[in-house]
Formats: C-alpha cells, sequence, structure tokens
C-alpha cells in the first residue's frame, strides 16, 4: 500500500466511523506537497464536505507567526530578546506576581525578581498562565472582573504572573503580548504587520484574524465533544470586532497556508518571494532556549476547553523560540530535535528538519486533546514514518 493510500485509510476511517466529523492533513518536504487529504464534514449540521481549503481555527498555531515576526524585528535591529520587554510596551513593566489571596480573597502581589524579557514571552518562561489552565488566575479574574481572554477585550490580558520570569516554565499568554510588543515597534497592527513581513511574503491568502467572506464560506464549524463522545456543531467564532489581534491564538487559517509556513522552516528561512528569516535565525528558532527546564504536561481548568495534556513519559521536551523540541526521539519516528505544536481546536503540526520533512492537520474540536483527534494526528505521523 502506497503512504498515500495508507493515510487516506488512516483519515477516513476517523471520519467514516463519527469519531472526527471532518479533517483535512498534507505533508510537505522543502518543494513539494507529499501527500494531502480531506474527509468528512465541515459541520455535521449541514451537507458541505472538509474540503482541502477548508478554512478553520489555528488558535496557537498562531503563536509561531508571532515568533517568526519578533524574529524579524531582532534580524533589523529593532529589538532583542534579552532587555527588558517593557522598553517597547510599557505595561510590561508593571506586571506583578500572584502570591495567593487573603483572607478576603483579595489577591495578594509582589514585584517580580527579575524583568521580564522577550525571551521569557517567547519560551513561555515568562510567568504568564491562561485561564483555563489555572484555578488561581480564575479567581484572579472573578476578584478583579476581568473577562476572559477569548472576548477579544485588551482588558482579557491583564493577569498576574504565576511565578518569576526565567524560573519554570508554563504555558499561557506570552505570545499575546508578544504580538502588541510587534504592534508598538512596527506601527501597524499585527495582521497588517503579517500580511506585509510574514503571511504575504509566504503566501499564505487564507490566514488572517478576521474572516473574508470567502473565507467564511470554507469556515469548518467547531464542534464540542460531550462526556458521551457525541459532538454538537457550535456557532462559535473569535471575535470579529476584538479589541486586539491576538498573537497566541487568533488566527483562522487552511492546512495549505501552514503547509507554506512550515517549508519555510525546512528552507532556512526562504518563503515563495524571498527570505523570511535569515538561516542563522532559524537555526536560533530550532534551538533550545530553555536550559534545563522541561515542557511539562498540563492539568485542565476548564474541561470545556481542555482535557489534561499529557506528553509521552520520559522524553525530553524543550522549548525554541516558535515551538516545542522533542530532545528525544518519539515512538512515532519522529527523530530528536523535532518542532512541534498545536492549536485549542484540535489542530497540530510538527516539523522534522532531519528528514526534511513537516506535517499538519486541522479538525475543528473542543476539548484540546480530544480523544478522538489527538489519538488521530499520532496515527497519521505514525503512517507517514512506516511508509517512509
Amino acid at each position: 500500500m502506497s503512504i498515500r493510500e495508507s493515510l487516506d485509510a488512516v483519515l477516513r476511517r476517523a471520519t467514516d466511523s463519527g469519531d472526527i466529523p471532518g479533517v483535512v492533513a498534507m505533508l510537505t518536504d522543502g518543494e513539494n506537497i507529499l501527500y494531502q487529504g480531506a474527509f468528512g464534514k465541515r459541520a455535521l449540521d449541514a451537507k458541505a464536505p472538509m474540503m482541502l481549503d477548508s478554512v478553520g481555527l489555528i488558535a496557537s498555531m498562531t503563536k509561531a507567526l508571532t515568533s517568526t515576526a519578533i524574529l524579524q524585528l531582532m534580524e533589523r535591529g529593532k529589538l532583542d530578546l534579552d532587555s527588558p520587554a517593557a522598553t517597547w510596551l510599557p505595561a510590561l513593566g508593571d506586571v506583578r506576581v500572584l502570591e495567593g489571596f487573603d483572607a478576603e480573597g483579595e489577591p495578594l502581589l509582589r514585584a517580580p525578581a527579575r524583568p521580564l524579557t522577550l525571551r521569557h514571552l517567547l519560551t513561555h518562561t515568562s510567568g504568564f498562565g491562561y485561564e483555563f489552565l489555572s484555578k488561581d488566575l480564575q479567581r484572579y479574574q472573578a476578584a478583579r472582573d476581568i473577562p476572559e481572554l477569548l472576548s477579544g477585550q485588551k482588558v482579557g490580558l491583564q493577569l498576574p504572573l504565576l511565578f518569576d520570569p526565567g524560573e519554570a516554565w508554563g504555558y499561557g499568554i506570552g505570545l499575546d503580548w508578544a504580538g502588541l510588543v510587534v504592534e508598538a515597534v512596527s506601527g501597524q497592527s499585527l495582521g497588517e504587520y503579517f500580511a506585509e513581513h510574514v503571511t504575504g511574503p509566504l503566501g499564505m491568502k487564507d490566514t488572517a484574524f478576521t474572516l473574508r467572506p470567502d473565507m467564511r464560506e470554507r469556515l469548518a464549524k467547531i464542534h464540542q465533544r460531550a462526556d458521551d463522545g457525541s459532538l454538537m456543531p457550535l456557532d462559535m467564532e473569535m471575535p470579529q470586532d476584538a479589541e486586539f489581534e491576538m498573537g497566541g491564538g487568533g488566527l483562522y487559517g487552511t492546512t495549505g497556508d501552514y503547509i507554506k509556513f512550515m517549508r519555510m522552516i525546512l528552507n532556512h528561512g526562504r518563503g515563495e518571494t524571498g527570505q523570511v528569516l535569515r538561516p542563522e535565525t532559524v537555526q536560533l528558532l530550532s534551538s533550545n532556549h530553555i536550559g534545563e527546564l522541561e515542557v511539562g504536561s498540563s492539568k485542565t481548568a476548564n474541561p470545556l476547553l481542555t482535557n489534561d495534556f499529557e506528553l509521552p513519559p520520559g522524553i525530553s521536551h524543550k522549548w525554541g523560540l516558535a515551538a516545542m523540541i522533542n530532545a528525544d526521539a518519539l515512538p512515532t519516528g519522529r527523530p530528536a530535535g523535532s518542532l512541534m505544536w498545536a492549536g485549542l481546536a484540535n489542530s497540530y503540526f510538527w516539523i522534522d528538519p532531519h528528514n526534511g520533512i513537516a506535517g499538519v492537520m486541522l479538525t475543528q474540536i473542543f476539548p484540546f486533546a480530544d480523544v478522538k483527534a489527538m489519538p488521530l494526528f499520532i496515527e497519521f505521523e505514525y503512517t507517514v514514518y512506516q511508509n517512509r
């Protein structure tokens, strides 16, 4: 059986069984699409099929593009990774560390032990968290009447740190703040900057914070999985009139577009219309920047948005400047030194510089680490390596 037939069988089985409403997956090398397939429906309450150009919320897969923007500005001498980030965004100088709550439920805050830097923001070592991963942040939001981040309100970013910068790894809103740094330094909105310097040069024509009418016509609905395994389509979108464009998770896009970004990494920074990052910057992006710290598994504080996320035991995981790095080879066949991350609605990607390949899979399901979607991604990846 060819790799195309094998991958088709894996993906078709998931949609035919009803495990997944719809899925699009692609595999590329540095020059060509090696596989592409689309199966199932864009929504269970409609007849429209999932297509290769179907649009979905790529959520935290946005982060790698925001990191790219920061690194471009670094290349141009506009900023650096280790000066206080408040140099470019003074509000980051006012951030405090949450130590707990007093008897009346008021937050106990203190100044951080050291200034917060862009390197901290890009590597999730800043101390910023996500409310859907932290009961303490939910309690803080309630105490200060702060809306959830997905509201699109800028005040949703006004959260304290959960630890001192540089002292741990913790997943959070650091890249949303980094997006505001891009805006402050460039004088453009994040979407405008992407269009001119990142998505535009890469030919990513269907990747944006705001859905154009033609993108909405191809939009796959997010589905909520219930405890009994059933799936319900949601009329849920990221706010289209948001007060800020979320550099940590606000983009909609297609798998074909994201292939172009991953191919740029494989090609040492070269995009469709020229160099997007310098080769040495891509190498920097792909290197461990958290030292002896480890990327850890996470526990949910909002089961509607995410399940617990468990990393493979016994395997070291680090963070570069745009994605997680598996420091050891994985059972799927992915070699050490590869990059990987995902989006909240169960979209996933990996980039394997050693073999010169990269893969991406898009589904639209809450909660993250879905009991069917995540195993499907693992099987997709495993099938790729078994058939090489």
